[in-house]
């Protein structure tokens, strides 16, 4: 990292001086060097202990939509138990008063029953869609690719545009691509040119 390359350029000079007697302004400048240096590092370790929060307040809030969507699928499969139930008890009521005038209405609120019973038949599966492990995967997937390409996306941009910033070795840099006029290999390749590969 850079800060720690200048501060122990700065200790290096330090060392030198006192061993040199050099002249007390050349002290000066290198003591406030040092402060600077110092205060560069304490920013990015503020920086990075940010970044580190967002990332964790993300990870839970994708456990926490994960959860809700769990709990919702086994209130779902209570509900579905309690109309298999009724549906039980409906059949039951239904022989018993088939002779009776009730006979029309119990068919229409036994093929109600039904309906909803096929209803949340179906929404428990999209449940169980929705809580397989394509959300938690797609979350690592983008933050392995975040930490990787080092680019910081801007997802509210205008359809079409690809937009955000690439924060490089040593500078941020702007990225405002045009999908509709751009191949998606271009903007790929143009994407990963930015990426240092030496790990």
């Amino acid at each position: 990292m850079a800060a720690f390359r200048d501060m122990e350029e700065v200790s290096q000079g330090l060392v030198s001086l006192l061993g040199a007697n050099r002249a007390e302004a050349q002290q000066r400048r290198l003591l406030g060097r040092h402060e600077q240096v110092v205060e560069r590092l304490l920013e990015t370790q503020d920086s990075a202990e940010q970044r580190l929060r967002e990332v964790l307040a993300m990870e839970e809030e994708v456990a926490q939509s994960l959860l809700d969507a769990k709990e919702r699928a086994h209130q779902g499969g209570v509900e579905l138990q309690q109309l298999k139930a009724e549906l039980r008890k409906a059949g039951e009521e239904d022989t018993r008063l088939k002779a009776s005038l009730l006979y029309p209405f119990l068919t229409q609120e036994l093929e109600e029953l039904k309906e909803i019973e096929a209803s949340l038949e179906r929404q428990e599966r999209e449940v169980d869609e929705d809580t397989t492990v394509t959300i938690p995967s797609a979350v690592y997937v983008a933050q392995l690719y975040h930490r990787i390409s080092k680019i910081e996306w801007d997802y509210e941009s205008e359809p079409g545009m690809v937009k955000g910033i690439h924060h490089g070795p040593s500078v941020a840099q702007p990225i405002h691509l045009d999908s509709t006029q751009l191949s998606k290999k271009f903007i790929s390749d143009y994407l990963w040119s930015l990426v240092d590969t030496d790990w």
